[in-house]
């Protein structure tokens, strides 16, 4: 019988604030009173038009910890098992109402806010560390930096099929899921004895020379990897994986022994990099190398979008820009982002601050795991200072966590736009501001990269990305956007 983990809820179980409560949450809002649906294959040279959604008009409901985002009517028969079919996977945020990840206390919107800013800071640690080819990770004292995934997907892993919830992370090749007898993970993990098609692969098998640090004790091949704040230790295995109603025969991955530290996803990782043993290379003649996302709104009832693999039924109407490769660290997606405009007007940005360099590995890549925008230091002062003065420079302005450019009185923000070669995407409200509930305070939702972090690298991050279908197209070497409302 199959083992599933989503939880089978009838009502939600957040507990929303009531009018005066003296916790106030995150959410986005809007400063249109109408909602207006928009085809979800964009015309041509619509990237730049502006998505509005109402603002909920029923309880906000409160969650905690990286993302404090969510709004659920109250009462909302939150229907988590809905049917995948074909490559198309459920995509869930890790505080959905669906999620067994979400966090159980509430804490204040001004904790959340530093809480997010510390889980973006080891996030841009850990990437700065691929891009310089170092495998320790440096993690800031002063605080416990706990490195839950973002996005998790719906995996069926052996025969007969268990279910694990495994986060997405495009800028990590492996695959690997905890198992029975892991010390240091949590309490879901994978049963090997239970599943008939299970097997640990051996030190000659090719697989082994593309692990790190592999190791030959007896006659697993194991490897040892640093992830965040965490190390982990696993042993090279093969076992069917099924994807929404496709089925992966011999997939190979990690079966974790043994993890220290706090960033280890506790149901397993699915690497959707361009490396050896990535989902893509693994799954190269069924799904051609091609995937991609539709991150949801924080707006959004079940805080859910898709995965979609393969070339089949993805947008026609789209806008791409060329793929760049970093020899150092070709796992991860880069793209040339030649400048930002705030308003109507080119921010006056240093070309080195985002020219792509595959020496030091500078440059621009979009990642599935930070939150927020991070632009290195010369580029997001020069848009922090174009975005203050559209804004009005007379306007007194604050700082919250690793956020510095906040208002306690109402502003009408400027567009932002991100131009890469090829094409430019114009982010509407709800991916550039962040508001506390009571709508006292509102922050611009970018940073730059914290001090602390030597980073040479400009991050699209999640936040941003949110209401776009994303497509990552690996054989023609391009990554395209188009707009799309993703619930």
């Amino acid at each position: 019988m199959e083992q599933s983990l989503l939880p089978n809820y009838a009502l939600t179980t957040f507990v929303p604030l009531r009018k005066h409560s003296p916790l106030p949450t995150i959410y986005y809002t809007n400063t249109h009173k109408h909602t207006h649906i928009l085809n979800p294959i964009p015309k041509p040279n619509s990237l730049h038009s502006a998505m509005t959604t109402s603002v909920p008009t029923l309880q906000t409901l409160l969650f905690s910890q990286a993302l404090l985002f969510l709004s659920v009517a109250q009462g909302l028969n939150t229907n988590c098992d809905i049917p995948e079919h074909g490559a198309n996977l459920r995509l869930y945020h890790v505080y959905s109402p669906c999620s067994p990840f979400r966090p159980s206390e509430p804490v204040s919107w001004e904790e959340s806010v530093v809480q997010m800013q510390a889980k973006d800071q080891a996030r841009l640690q850990y990437l700065s560390s691929l891009v310089a080819g170092k495998s320790v990770v440096p993690i800031a004292a002063g605080r416990q930096i706990i490195q839950s995934p973002t996005y998790i997907v719906k995996a069926k892993v052996g025969t007969p099929p268990q279910t694990m919830l495994m986060a997405l992370d495009t800028s990590n090749d492996a695959a690997w899921i905890p198992c029975t007898g892991c010390v240091g993970c949590s309490s879901t993990v994978f049963a090997p004895p239970q599943s008939t098609t299970f097997k640990t692969l051996g030190c000659q098998a090719d697989q082994c020379k593309q692990v790190p640090n592999p190791t030959c004790d007896g006659s697993a091949c194991g490897f040892n990897l640093t992830y965040g704040s965490s190390t982990i230790a696993a042993n090279l295995s093969q076992d069917t994986i099924k994807l929404a109603t496709d089925e992966v025969q011999g997939y190979t991955f990690g079966c974790i022994q043994k993890a220290t530290g706090s960033s280890v996803p506790p149901q397993g990782l699915l690497g959707l990099g361009r490396g050896p043993l990535s989902l893509l290379s693994q799954t190269q003649s069924l799904y051609q190398s091609t995937f991609s996302y539709c991150l949801p709104s924080f707006k959004a009832l079940n805080f859910s979008g898709s995965l979609r693999l393969g070339p089949i039924g993805q947008p026609q109407r789209i806008k791409y820009t060329q793929l760049l490769r970093n020899p150092r660290r070709s796992s991860l997606y880069y793209v040339n982002m030649i400048g930002i405009r705030v308003g109507r007007q080119v921010v006056d940005i240093p070309q080195t601050a985002l020219a792509f360099d595959p020496v030091s590995g500078a440059g621009t890549i979009i990642d599935s795991g930070t939150v927020f925008t991070r632009l290195v230091q010369p580029a997001y002062i020069a848009v922090r200072e174009a975005f203050r003065n559209r804004v009005g420079s007379n306007m007194t302005v604050s700082s919250l966590g690793g956020f510095d450019t906040c208002y306690s009185v109402p502003i009408v923000a400027p567009t932002i736009t991100l131009m890469f070669t090829g094409m430019n995407v114009t982010l509407p409200t709800d991916n550039i501001l962040i508001h506390s509930t009571s709508g006292s305070i509102t922050c611009l939702a970018m940073a730059a990269a914290p001090d602390n972090v030597n980073s040479v690298v400009n991050v699209i991050a999640t936040m941003q990305q949110q209401n776009h279908r994303v497509l990552f197209d690996l054989p023609n070497s391009r990554l395209g956007v188009a707009r799309q409302l993703c619930t």
